[in-house]
């Protein structure tokens, strides 16, 4: 059973969600919190493997209980956004957590989310990961040293982290190397287990930040 706890300053947002969540027979809503503080100590008290996190709460935002809930194994955080808030959306990545979901998306949209993130995915939808790539190449910090990790890589492993970093699922990736989608998979855990990573919204993060990714590649 997969734990989730909605944090949101909306009440109908969280009764809407947790009604269309409780209802799948694998999840279950173990809390609700109005506030990015309310957030970090339910998450502290109910061990949830997923928190569903907006933005914008009054007392603490999501980034902020966002940062204070990274570092560990769980909870996953997924960042509810509307999209007009790219600079909270990118800055929550880093912060550390493992995706992000449109407010407005499909309720099916939003089940599949919470199973991906707790199975040890990144939420990051190809179409909308470019997006934020491409925020992120108009980013660059050439200041920050290029971890050492990265150079534990393989040259498939780098080309594969570089793919991923681009917003390529694996099957994009497997057709593009020509190799087996399992193949693939076997390559990202490697590269994630390699680099200290959790998930592949890390992976992005870091391919931009250490400069192994610039704009315009």
């Amino acid at each position: 059973m997969i734990k989730v706890l909605i944090a949101d300053d909306q009440a109908m947002v969280r009764q809407g969600f947790g009604a269309l969540l409780s209802a799948q027979p694998d999840l279950v809503v173990v809390g609700d919190a109005a506030d990015g503080a309310e957030a970090v100590a339910a998450a502290r008290r109910f061990d949830p493997d997923v928190v569903l996190m907006d933005v914008r709460m009054p007392v603490m935002d999501g980034l902020e209980a966002t940062r204070r809930l990274a570092g560990a194994e769980r909870p996953k955080v997924v960042i509810l956004t509307t999209f007009d808030l790219d600079d909270y959306v990118y800055e929550a990545l880093r912060a550390g957590a493992s995706g992000f979901l449109l407010k407005d998306a499909p309720a099916a949209d939003l089940v599949h989310a919470v199973r991906v993130v707790a199975g040890g995915e990144a939420l990051l939808a190809p179409s909308v990961t470019r997006r934020l790539i491409a925020e992120f190449a108009a980013r660059p910090r050439p200041d920050r040293p290029r971890p050492v990790s990265l150079h534990a890589l393989t040259a498939r492993e780098t080309e594969v982290l570089r793919m991923v970093a681009r917003g390529l699922s694996n099957q994009e990736i497997a057709a593009a190397l020509v190799l087996a989608e399992q193949t693939v998979k076997t390559h990202v855990s490697r590269m994630l287990t390699k680099c200290g990573l959790r998930d592949r919204a890390q992976a992005v993060v870091l391919a931009y930040e250490s400069g192994l990714v610039a704009a315009g590649e």
